[in-house]
């Protein structure tokens, strides 16, 4: 059985869920979700043999929330992850992500491949960080649209989504992937008539449970994220143009709307150029964005293929 505590690093406090014991496994979650997201690769990882831990990100859950937008950068985001590793008495980890979880992933083991030993992404390809900042690149490509730009203005995003969580919730991350680009006079969320259901691979006690905890915290903190990307952009310099050598794996829904778009689609072809020790490239059928959700005993088998292949 999995257990949870709070754990004090890098200034916060990080809630952590876990269970077994072994090597370290660190599973990073992404926007909108908790730790929660994980609970069917949990008991998988931890009967395969290892230590597996699932935190509630920076400004997500029951994990501090700092009030500053600058505090969510992916220095901070990895510099977490680091202080984790250590409050948890190990040197070195096997770190996974999916959504946003995968860059800080991704990240995690560019910045740190002394404590990161092998590192795994769902649904977000590797980072190539372009010519320049993101943001500038949407505007001068004619794009005002994009989810990325209605989340910059502090508050306009909070709005649409706390005014009701529960259908945000089946929306965004448990209903039929929603389109990246925004319709005019529509939020993200898009026409807030449409029904939305719950899809059969969530409960009804897990749907209350995620609606439940951002009802109580709001979105802030998870939008802080989206807020770094142009100041992520400048903070990665010197990292332009690096490889990621540990061993990897990368898998996605083929139906993923990250993936399939021109930008992700391009990615996913050529991630070898980011990771040349990728040992798998793994596209389920059928599967949409929420994968180890949507798909788990799939995802299970392959991310346990996986850290059996990398242990030390």
């Amino acid at each position: 059985m999995s257990s949870s505590r709070m754990i004090s690093a890098n200034g916060i406090e990080i809630f952590v869920t876990e269970q077994g014991s072994g090597p370290l496994v660190l599973l990073c979650h992404g926007w909108p979700e908790l730790s929660h997201s994980w609970r069917h690769q949990l008991p998988a990882i931890a009967a395969a043999g290892f230590h597996v831990v699932a935190p509630d990100m920076r400004g997500f859950g029951r994990t501090s929330a700092p009030k500053n937008i600058e505090a969510y950068s992916i220095f901070d985001l990895v510099g977490d992850m680091v202080a984790l590793v250590a409050a948890l008495g190990e040197t070195r980890a096997i770190i996974i992500g999916h959504d946003w979880g995968a860059p800080v992933a991704w990240h995690a083991a560019l910045f740190r491949p002394d404590i990161f030993t092998a590192v795994g992404g769902l649904s977000v390809p590797p980072p190539w960080r372009g010519r320049e900042r993101p943001l500038d690149t949407l505007a001068k490509s004619g794009v005002n649209n994009f989810y990325w730009q209605y989340f910059q203005k502090p508050g306009v995003a909070e709005a649409e989504f706390e005014r009701d969580v529960g259908f945000t919730m089946r929306a965004v991350t448990f209903g039929v992937d929603s389109s990246l680009f925004l319709k005019d006079g529509q939020g993200f969320l898009g026409d807030p008539a449409k029904v939305r259901s719950r899809p059969a691979w969530v409960s009804e006690q897990d749907l209350a449970h995620v609606v439940e905890t951002y009802t109580r915290t709001g979105f802030r903190g998870g939008l802080n994220w989206y807020r770094n990307i142009d100041r992520n952009w400048e903070l990665t310099a010197p990292w332009h143009g690096a490889k990621i050598h540990q061993p990897s794996i990368f898998i996605a829904g083929a139906n993923d709307s990250v993936v399939t778009g021109i930008i992700g689609g391009k990615r996913v072809t050529e991630m070898d150029r980011v990771l040349p020790n990728l040992r798998r490239k793994l596209l389920i059928e059928g599967a949409g964005h929420w994968i180890q959700q949507e798909r788990p005993d799939e995802v299970n088998a392959a991310l346990v293929e996986f850290l059996n292949s990398v242990r030390d």
